[in-house]
């Protein structure tokens, strides 16, 4: 008798949108809480702030059946001078982490280019952010990010302005090239 294992399903096809209406909103609080309270113990219970009282919510969630699933990525950002906006707590869920490859329809729904490989939602979420501040105003984007992740975007054409200590962890102040993210076609 042969016995096979078979994989995990994985998705292929995603969306990555502003959070609208209630369910979104509630899948960016609730995978947030999870990465940066339960998982990496940044926070004690809650991980919203000021910041959370003007940001834009940006999630990604995989399309399954023609229909969006649960939210698996999360980003938000904000504008905190005239132009200058800021980009903080990206996470994936950990199931998507290693995500190696996006449909064709990713794309194209996406109006963006999705670069397959480790890290890609993450890589998506970064640019649905970015050319979201660019297309209302945005003329420069920064980020503080977690060390261990500066090199990834800097492979995403980002530059590291320098290095500070956040929450007790080292994080790089990075700042994004704006000529790399072109402004969405469509804010939604």
């Amino acid at each position: 008798m042969l016995i096979e294992r078979f994989r995990n399903f994985q998705p292929q096809d995603f969306v990555f949108k502003i959070a609208n209406g209630h369910e979104d909103l509630e899948g960016f609080h609730t995978l947030r809480r999870n990465i940066f309270c339960d998982e990496q113990g940044v926070f004690e219970q809650d991980d919203r702030d000021a910041v959370d009282e003007s940001m834009i919510p940006i999630i990604c969630k995989p399309i399954i059946a023609g229909m969006e699933d649960d939210v698996i990525g999360v980003v938000r950002i904000d504008e905190r001078r005239p132009g200058v906006w800021y980009g903080s707590r990206l996470g994936v869920a950990q199931d998507y982490r290693r995500v190696r490859r996006f449909s064709s329809a990713t794309t194209v729904r996406n109006q963006q280019p999705c670069n397959a490989g480790l890290g890609a939602i993450g890589a998506g979420l970064i640019y649905k952010a970015v050319s979201t501040a660019n297309a209302i105003g945005c003329h420069e984007f920064l980020a503080t990010v977690q060390k261990q992740n500066a090199r990834f975007f800097e492979r995403l054409h980002w530059q590291p302005l320098e290095e500070m200590e956040l929450f007790g962890l080292p994080h790089v102040k990075m700042r994004a090239d704006l000529n790399y993210y072109q402004p969405a076609t469509r804010v939604a």
